[in-house]
C-alpha cells in the first residue's frame, strides 16, 4: 500500500485548516510526491507558507509549478474562490488528471468548476466533506459525486480516506446534501450565539440552558453551546463564506433563504471576536462577548 501510495503525484490548492490536515494524513500514508500551493505562499512568513514548511511539504511556486504534473488535485480553498481556483489550475492541468473538488459551495458552483475543469482535460470530481475534519481527519465522511467518483474512491482509500461514498454520477447532489446539512448546523451555531449572548445580557441563561435540557435531551448543552459558539468565533469569516453558498443553494432551488442569510450575517459579525474562543467556559466567553461588543452582563440588584 505505501509503495502504490508514493507513486502519487498529488497537488493540495489551499493550505488552510482541511489542507494541513490532508497535508500530514497523507505523508503519513506515505506520499513523498506532495506538492501544495496557496495564494498565501507569495510571502514565506503566512501561516500557510509556515504551516508547510513544518509539515515539510513542497511550496509550489506559483500553480503551475505544483499542479502541472499532479495525477491527483485536491482543492481546499475557501468557498468564494472555488471558481478561481480551478480556472487557475485548469490550463495547467495533466491529461486525465482527477481534479478533486472538496469545497463548500452550492451545487451550481460544483456544476461551474466542473464544467472549467473538463474544458481543461480534467477529470472532476465533487467531494463534500460530511463533518467537521478535526476528529476523524481523512477517514471523515465524505460525499462524491460525478462519473469519475469511483475512480478517485479507488485510489483514496489507498491514501487513508476510509470515510468514503461514492453518492452520485450527478455533480451537485453531494454539495446539496452538504449544504442542507448547514442550514442546521451552522444555523444551530447562529441561532446559539444569538439566543444565549441576550440571554446571559438578561441573566437567564441557565434557565434557557435548562429548558433546552427538557426538551431536547443532550449529555451538556452549557459545553455543547460554548463549543458551538467557539466555533462561530474562530471560523466565523470561512461560515459566513459558506453560508451565503447554502444561501444560492437555497435560492436554486426555488425558495427565498430567509434563514440562511441571516445565519451568515451572525457568523461573518462572529468572526471579528476570535480571541475570546479562548475562554474555556460559557459565561465567560458570553461575558467576554458583551464586553467587546459595548455590553455588560446584567447584575444582579445589590
Amino acid at each position: 500500500m505505501v509503495d502504490r501510495a508514493d507513486r502519487e503525484r498529488i497537488c493540495l490548492i489551499g493550505f488552510g485548516e482541511v489542507g494541513r490536515v490532508l497535508a500530514a494524513d497523507l505523508l503519513s500514508a506515505g506520499v513523498s510526491r506532495l506538492m501544495a500551493w496557496d495564494t498565501q505562499f507569495t510571502d514565506p512568513a503566512s501561516g500557510p507558507a509556515q504551516a508547510a514548511r513544518s509539515l515539510q511539504v513542497t511550496l509550489g511556486t506559483d500553480v503551475r509549478h505544483a499542479a502541472g504534473e499532479a495525477s491527483l488535485i485536491l482543492s481546499a480553498v475557501t468557498a468564494a474562490q472555488d471558481v478561481a481556483a480551478a480556472m487557475s489550475v485548469a490550463p495547467h492541468l495533466s491529461p486525465e488528471a482527477l481534479f478533486v473538488d472538496l469545497n463548500s459551495v452550492s451545487p451550481g458552483v460544483k456544476q461551474q468548476v466542473a464544467t472549467i475543469i473538463e474544458q481543461g482535460g480534467g477529470r472532476y470530481v465533487e467531494a463534500a466533506i460530511m463533518s467537521p475534519i478535526a476528529p476523524k481527519r481523512s477517514a471523515s465522511p465524505m460525499l462524491l459525486g460525478g462519473p469519475h467518483a469511483q475512480e478517485f474512491a479507488d485510489v483514496a482509500r489507498r491514501l487513508g480516506f476510509t470515510g468514503l461514498q461514492v453518492f452520485s454520477d450527478t455533480v451537485g447532489k453531494a454539495s446539496a446534501a452538504k449544504m442542507c446539512r448547514s442550514v442546521v448546523v451552522k444555523g444551530m451555531e447562529a441561532l446559539l450565539t444569538e439566543s444565549l449572548l441576550t440571554a446571559r445580557r438578561y441573566g437567564v441563561e441557565q434557565t434557557v440552558i435548562d429548558s433546552l435540557r427538557n426538551l431536547f435531551p443532550a449529555p451538556d448543552w452549557a459545553a455543547l453551546a460554548r463549543y458551538m459558539i467557539s466555533r462561530s468565533l474562530i471560523h466565523g469569516t470561512r461560515r459566513a463564506e459558506e453560508m451565503w453558498q447554502v444561501a444560492a443553494t437555497v435560492d436554486e432551488a426555488g425558495f427565498e433563504p430567509w434563514m440562511s442569510a441571516a445565519s451568515a450575517q451572525r457568523q461573518q459579525w462572529a468572526a471579528q471576536f476570535a480571541a475570546l474562543a479562548a475562554h474555556e467556559d460559557l459565561e465567560g466567553m458570553l461575558d467576554a462577548l458583551l464586553a467587546e461588543a459595548g455590553e455588560q452582563p446584567e447584575k444582579e440588584p445589590c
